[in-house]
């Protein structure tokens, strides 16, 4: 009967060491392509797969008075909200979306960070992302509240009443006027905790395998 438990122990701990190394080269990946220089923004993304996590620069004009907020996030352990703002390009790309960055939950209101709130052209420089999907834990979006937990594209583009595209961009690290939105927030590691579980299924292999003896 031990025999069985443990091939099966043992073929779980290998799993999770394939698990492991495949993590670890897609966030490699990320992370060389998230560190390479800036490129200008095509006016038309023909392959969002291959620019994701492509850092890109871009020019035109905010839309302020259309902001959203992503809610749920924190920075440094503190609440607060991230602002995804449309953005009107000047070079005939139409508009698309920045992210902008974090915002404390006291600073969700722009008439409480007036000078971050830049008019004009601006040039934004950030990384190309896409959307994502909600764990089964994760509340719902709420459009009709300018709400969001989760990064929603068709929804999201839809509230600020242009085409949906399939990306947005994740404004970088370069500070505001006035210090928010906190820009930089790009998550480009997955979570990787496979090494763990394969020292737990290799460590109950050996415990099986001693109590058998």
């Amino acid at each position: 009967m031990a025999i069985p438990g443990v091939l099966v122990l043992l073929a779980l701990g290998s799993w999770q060491v394939q698990r492991l190394v495949w993590k670890n080269g897609i966030n490699e990946y990320r992370q060389a392509r998230s560190q390479s220089e800036a490129v200008a923004l095509p006016a038309e993304v023909t392959d969002v797969e291959a620019m994701l996590y492509r850092p890109v620069w871009f020019e035109g004009q905010f839309r302020h008075d259309q902001e959203m907020y992503l809610g749920a996030r924190s920075y440094n352990g503190n609440p607060g909200y991230h602002v995804i703002t449309p953005f009107e390009r000047g070079d005939g790309g139409g508009t698309l979306l920045v992210d902008r960055g974090w915002v404390p939950t006291e600073r969700k209101d722009p008439a409480r960070r007036t000078d971050g709130q830049v008019a004009g052209t601006v040039r934004v420089e950030g990384l190309l992302t896409g959307g994502n999907v909600p764990g089964w834990l994760t509340p719902d979006n709420v459009p009709e509240e300018n709400f969001w937990y989760w990064v929603d594209l068709p929804s999201l583009y839809g509230q600020a009443g242009v085409a949906p595209l399939d990306y947005l961009i994740d404004a970088g690290p370069a500070a505001n006027p006035g210090g928010y939105p906190i820009g930089g927030q790009t998550k480009t590691e997955l979570r990787n905790e496979h090494l763990q579980y394969a020292v737990i299924w290799f460590a109950l292999a050996a415990c099986l395998i001693g109590i058998t003896y």
